[in-house]
């Protein structure tokens, strides 16, 4: 090797070197900035104007769901999405808009809201079990369910074990539709456990929460949002997502989400095909997910319908209410 050769190569490793420093200096940094100026038992109000509950079990701890049982009739259950600030804020507009005419009920899945957010195992059967118990032992009689984004998979789960409890499924953006990954490496990802050794990585307690605290920032938020809105996010959806999400044990819940622990392989064959109760698919586009396989789905099973809700990016009840309202209540008059 040359002496310039040799020159390049150290210069090229001493600007590895720095920049490794600088890195590391950054998140030092960020961490000692989370722990200390960062707050994380934010003021949290109420998600919905209505009488709050709650249900507590061994299993998933207390969950808490909003009500208003002052009208008679089928009961309606909503069921928020799972990301890093979920909450029944997400069902707001379904709330309000079918609330006084029947009864209505908003739950905080456990994890987030104002549910039990201990540090314990997260997983689609989790899920599933807090779902059925409060279907069972909280609104008592078949209920038409709303789900939004990954709920749909739990609701699903839920729905083949015991479905007595359930009259209708209206499914919001679900996911479980995207074609099927058979490329080799995805083979070869999910035999090496790669999402236990994500969340191994994501999961340690020195930058757990201060890594969260980035994902959970007003940018990131309005970042992420911005791609499920055709036009301008509600403030006030940004406002409560953040207070939501700087909760003591607020990272929990969403570090199983975001290492992929809370997806079921192969929902579409062995869970969706299963149900025999009447379902209703609302879609358009979603950046996180695709509905490829849903017309399938809709040719091959009598009991599933689906309706484009368009323009929207997976959020419909927020950006076309009426069109997303009228799907829901035609679905509900056929039953």
């Amino acid at each position: 090797m040359s002496k310039t050769s040799k020159r390049i190569g150290k210069g090229v490793l001493g600007s590895l070197g720095s920049l490794v420093t600088l890195a590391g200096a950054a998140a030092t940094g960020w961490i000692v900035y989370s722990r200390k100026f960062i707050s994380h038992e934010q003021q949290l109000d109420k998600a919905i104007d209505a009488d709050q509950g709650e249900i507590e079990n061994d299993d998933f701890g207390r969950m808490c769901f909003y009500s208003d049982t002052s009208n008679k009739g089928f009961p309606l259950v909503l069921l928020h999405s799972i990301n890093a600030t979920s909450s029944a804020f997400e069902m707001k507009p379904i709330f309000e808009r079918f609330r006084g005419e029947r009864p209505v009920y908003a739950l905080d899945l456990p994890g987030f809201g104002f549910s039990d957010r201990s540090e314990r195992l997260y997983d689609p059967q989790l899920y599933q079990r807090a779902i059925s118990t409060f279907l069972s032992e909280v609104v008592g009689q078949p209920a038409d369910v709303v789900t939004l984004s990954l709920s749909s998979e739990f609701l699903a789960l839920a729905a083949n074990e015991e479905s007595q409890y359930i009259r209708s499924l209206v499914m919001i953006s679900p996911t479980g539709f995207d074609l099927p990954k058979t490329d080799w490496i995805t083979e070869v990802a999910e035999k090496s456990g790669t999402k236990s050794t994500l969340y191994s990585g994501l999961a340690v307690p020195l930058w757990n929460r201060p890594l969260f605290d980035l994902i959970s920032s007003r940018p990131s938020i309005q970042f992420f949002l911005n791609k499920s809105f055709e036009g301008l996010v509600p403030e006030r959806l940004v406002d409560y997502a953040y207070h939501t999400a700087h909760q003591p044990g607020a990272a929990y819940a969403p570090t199983y989400f975001l290492s992929g622990k809370l997806f079921t392989t192969n929902i579409r064959e062995s869970v969706y095909k299963n149900l025999d109760l009447p379902v209703l698919v609302l879609y358009d586009h979603d950046p996180y997910t695709n509905f490829e396989m849903l017309p399938m789905m809709l040719q091959e099973n009598e009991n599933w319908q689906g309706v484009r809700i368009s323009p929207t990016k997976g959020l419909p009840h927020w950006e076309q209410p009426e069109k997303t309202f009228e799907a829901m209540r035609s679905f509900w008059a056929d039953l």
